[in-house]
């Protein structure tokens, strides 16, 4: 038990303590608290982490997902919820109850490197769990102690099985070790399966929409991490379960299906009855002003003649900022120069700040004046929203503010005050994360992400559970910008704005392991200048969604076919 246990416990002793109470307070005292921990312990029904979880929607099936793992799985299970349900909060639930019953000290998250910030945000953001990732610096500059001297690390699958990482990752012992986007694993002769085999972890979640893609040999190599020895052998998993004509039907599937519930939970939209109202999404694409044209395309030749000179954090950084605002776009352009001595860059720092007529601007104002819609603007950069909360006074617009560096008890000010009285709340990245704001809906996407993980979330704010009314989505970019190239890729060519939350994160995934939608679509303009190999390179990257979003369909067909709703919490 003490090797489980973060405590000791005696019987003897306890009872002695407690006949002797009057004499000894504090052995009495002792011995209640061991008692009571060890009630927890034992039992499940009660999740002691619940009271605290203040930020997030807390659906039932989550919490028996939860309850079922930890107390009928023993901490390893496979998490196949279909997509939009929830997996990382179920993951999220397990991870703080074992944390709050100090059964866990140490954690590794592995996920593909587009979701590392995310993970990092919603375990900080949701359930108050502070973590390093892979992202940071020192992970550079000492990777020995990165992975020795932290205690709960988000990590990139790719990071970690490389071969600087991979003998100092599977070094050490891992209390509990969560993989996201399971599918990956699905080989067992690839480096990522091999890297999770050889983790010394006691409590395993893999986290995956579609445990099938193509064949069954994947389910098994998934399960065996989880229980080793469960299907025996792959060729004894053969010879019992896989149809030789197709490996993708399963023979005595009742029997199979029996063996998988020891393992493996897969909630469905019908059994929790998740019936969300429509969204309806519009693209408003502004014709800029002349000098707000010539200064787009001069900054992203700028960029193009200077790729060797700017890091690509900073090519970026620019390129979201003059698709966002002027304002924001003069900050960045005035801390670049500081760094990078330039004669045109000062030259665009001028003339970014001379421009006073924004279009996309006065575009926004038409629209909100015209709208009878409880809206919310969000916004990436402070500078964009400080320039719209002036135009929206100048224009006789009420709204209320919702920003990230705001206290908590000005935040609760501003959701009441959106509730009650003003139409429009202006939001940066995180607004009205964990609050109940489904009383509004529609939402104005003023600069667009280029990650569209982010551009879900932001809707997700409003079209989710508890919502009534049908949700209006308005996404703005100016005319010849990347992001109505990226507009013309999510919305007309895969209809990102009709599927489920969540979809859009698997189709990117069947793209590649490591696809990173965002450097895409950067390196595609920065790659090309003419407006006919613009076209034709984003057309391709447009090809190529879609074959991975007819994947994506092929393989919950065969999850469908295989699982059905056998699996449910």
């Amino acid at each position: 038990m003490d090797n489980f246990y973060s405590f000791t416990f005696n019987p003897t002793h306890a009872l002695t303590a407690i006949l002797g109470r009057q004499h000894d307070d504090i052995k009495y005292y002792n011995a209640r608290n061991s008692l009571f921990k060890l009630s927890l312990m034992a039992d499940y029904d009660q999740l002691v982490c619940l009271p605290s979880l203040t930020t997030i929607d807390k659906h039932w099936y989550q919490i028996e997902t939860a309850r079922k793992v930890l107390r009928q799985f023993g901490g390893r299970a496979l998490l196949a919820d279909e997509v939009g349900l929830g997996k990382t909060i179920e993951a999220g639930l397990i991870l703080s109850e074992y944390l709050a019953r100090g059964m866990v000290q140490s954690i590794l998250v592995l996920t593909p490197a587009s979701l590392v910030s995310q993970w990092q945000g919603e375990l900080a953001s949701k359930f108050n769990i502070s973590s390093i990732t892979t992202d940071d610096d020192s992970r550079q500059q000492n990777p020995e102690e990165f992975w020795t001297a932290n205690q709960r690390i988000v990590a990139s699958l790719n990071t970690a099985k490389s071969a600087k990482h991979y003998p100092l990752v599977t070094s050490r012992n891992w209390d509990l070790v969560v993989v996201d986007e399971a599918h990956h694993l699905k080989n067992r002769n690839t480096l990522n399966w091999k890297l999770v085999n050889a983790l010394s972890k006691r409590f395993l979640l893999m986290l995956t929409a579609t445990p099938v893609q193509n064949s069954l040999v994947e389910l098994f190599n998934i399960l065996t991490l989880l229980k080793p020895g469960l299907l025996k052998t792959e060729a004894d998993f053969k010879r019992e379960y896989v149809s030789s004509k197709n490996g993708r039907i399963p023979k005595n599937p009742e029997k199979l299906r029996s063996l998988m519930r020891e393992v493996m939970i897969r909630n469905t939209r019908s059994l929790v009855d998740v019936q969300l109202p429509k969204r309806f999404a519009t693209t408003i694409t502004v014709t800029p002003t002349e000098s707000e044209r010539k200064l787009y395309r001069d900054l992203s030749d700028f960029l193009r003649d200077n790729s060797e000179h700017l890091d690509k954090f900073s090519r970026t950084s620019l390129l979201m900022r003059a698709g966002s605002s002027v304002n924001a776009l003069v900050e960045s352009l005035k801390n670049l120069s500081k760094r990078l001595p330039s004669d045109e860059l000062k030259s665009l720092t001028r003339r970014a700040a001379q421009i006073k007529q924004v279009e996309k601007a006065s575009s926004l104002v038409e629209l909100l004046k015209k709208s009878s819609q409880k809206t919310i603007v969000f916004t990436t950069h402070k500078a964009t929203s400080a320039y719209l909360a002036k135009t929206f006074s100048e224009a006789g617009i009420e709204f209320a503010e919702f920003l990230g560096d705001m206290s908590l008890k000005q935040k609760d000010a501003s959701i009441e005050a959106f509730r009650e009285n003003v139409p429009v709340l202006l939001a940066s990245e995180t607004g009205g994360e964990g609050r109940n704001i489904q009383f509004a809906n529609a939402i104005v996407n003023y600069d667009l992400p280029w990650n569209p993980m982010k551009i879900e979330q932001r809707i997700g704010r409003i079209h989710r559970i508890g919502q009534t009314q049908d949700v209006f989505i308005f996404n703005f970019c100016l005319k010849d910008s990347i992001e109505e190239y990226i507009l013309r890729i999510l919305h007309d060519k895969i209809n990102m704005f009709e599927l489920v939350v969540g979809e859009i994160e698997t189709i990117l995934g069947n793209v590649d392991d490591e696809f990173d939608f965002s450097e895409v679509v950067m390196d595609i303009w920065l790659k090309h200048q003419s407006n006919d190999e613009i076209n034709t390179a984003f057309d391709k990257l447009a090809d190529d969604l879609l074959k991975a979003k007819d994947k994506y369909r092929s393989t919950q067909e065969l999850d469908e076919q295989i699982f059905g709703e056998d699996f449910e919490a």
